[in-house]
């Protein structure tokens, strides 16, 4: 085939995968994503209302950070988000696809709950409370560890298991709202131990979510120490690379499998003690909230880096508060708020794809016309 035919068949447009980007450039892609993520909600926020954009993304940042009460509030969600994202990352480095996170979210409120029902009236708080920590991360271990086994010896498919382990963990946390539904008939728990307090966080420093902020910002420091410097980590990141190379290197996958879930899992179980303990004193089939999918998100777009998590729990925290505001502020129903936070993120989603890969564009030579 002469040059000429090799030429006109060389494609406009070639991808080719990076073998590695500077922290500095990849946080420059994400901010010129975020930034043409603004300009192109502006533009539709514009077209479709006539609103000043300036004005919407003012009253996001009202939504979320207005008061002192919405401050800590933000604050507490994006704590929340953050612990299940560092609960899934060792899952997900090691490429296990761990879709279960809402369900050991709520299997380790049912387990904080449990212990604030029946133990509560007898066991002082400090105590309750670790008792309460060490039996959610317990459960929620238990509850990782179920798929994780089922995978080793006979290689389930871990996303639709550990996704049906949630319809299960539904149906138990239905269970026992009923069981300790109160007042009798409300099907609902409410809120427990009203009177005496016992087995919620205390206030440190005037401020009842502090705690929250403690326990989640160790276990992201822990967790990111774990898997950079561990010899457990080094396994987990050989695992998830390619199990041959794993079992070559004599690493026991069916063991580390495990290990690695019933780690996520705890985790995202302690996530189900600080919601009950440290936020709504309840429980319900909606303590999770939908955050078990969205710390997928997060744990993914920040390559299981526990710090850059923080950063990306908070966009998308503020992104929520934000679009609530503007609904109720402006009067826009929520389609048109779903609609602004889609588009960020689907930018920011789209920066990672100009981060993981060149785009090369075919150059034109001279005199090719002659």
């Amino acid at each position: 085939m002469s040059k000429k035919k090799l030429a006109h068949h060389e494609p406009l447009v070639r991808m080719s995968k990076r073998d590695g980007v500077p922290l500095w450039k990849s946080l420059g892609i994400r901010l010129i994503g975020l930034t043409l993520a603004l300009v192109v909600c502006a533009v539709i926020i514009y077209a479709l209302t006539k609103l000043n954009p300036l004005k919407v993304y003012a009253a996001m940042v009202k939504g979320a950070f207005g008061t002192n009460k919405r401050i800590w509030v933000t604050i507490r969600d994006i704590v929340m988000l953050l612990c299940i994202s560092v609960g899934l990352a060792p899952a997900f480095k090691m490429r296990f696809w761990n879709i279960g996170a809402e369900g050991q979210v709520l299997v380790g409120g049912i387990a904080a709950a449990a212990c604030m029902i029946y133990l509560g009236k007898t066991i002082p708080t400090l105590p309750l409370l670790v008792i309460m920590f060490v039996l959610s991360l317990i459960a929620g271990g238990i509850w990782g560890t179920i798929p994780a086994v089922f995978k080793a010896r006979w290689n389930a498919n871990e996303t639709l298991f550990t996704l049906m382990m949630n319809y299960i963990a539904i149906q138990l946390t239905s269970y026992f709202v009923a069981k300790w539904e109160n007042p009798f008939g409300s099907n609902t728990v409410g809120i427990i131990n009203t009177t005496s307090k016992a087995g919620w966080f205390p206030a440190i420093g005037g401020q009842m979510y502090t705690l929250n902020v403690i326990i989640v910002l160790a276990l992201a420091v822990m967790m990111f120490l774990y898997l950079r410097y561990s010899k457990q980590g080094y396994e987990i990141a050989v695992v998830g690379e390619s199990e041959n190379t794993a079992r070559y290197a004599a690493i026991n996958v069916k063991s580390v499998v495990i290990r690695t879930m019933a780690i996520s899992g705890a985790i995202c179980g302690i996530a189900g003690f600080i919601a009950v303990a440290g936020a709504s004193h309840t429980i319900s089939t909606s303590t999770a909230g939908g955050q078990g999918f969205t710390a997928i998100i997060v744990a993914w777009l920040s390559r299981f880096n526990t710090f850059i998590m923080m950063a990306i729990s908070t966009l998308l925290v503020f992104l929520e508060k934000g679009a609530v505001e503007i609904a109720s502020q402006f009067d826009l129903n929520d389609f048109v708020s779903e609609m602004i936070t889609g588009i960020i993120l689907f930018f920011i989603l789209g920066s990672e794809f100009f981060i993981n890969y060149k785009v090369r564009f075919r150059r034109g030579k001279k005199g090719a016309g002659k």
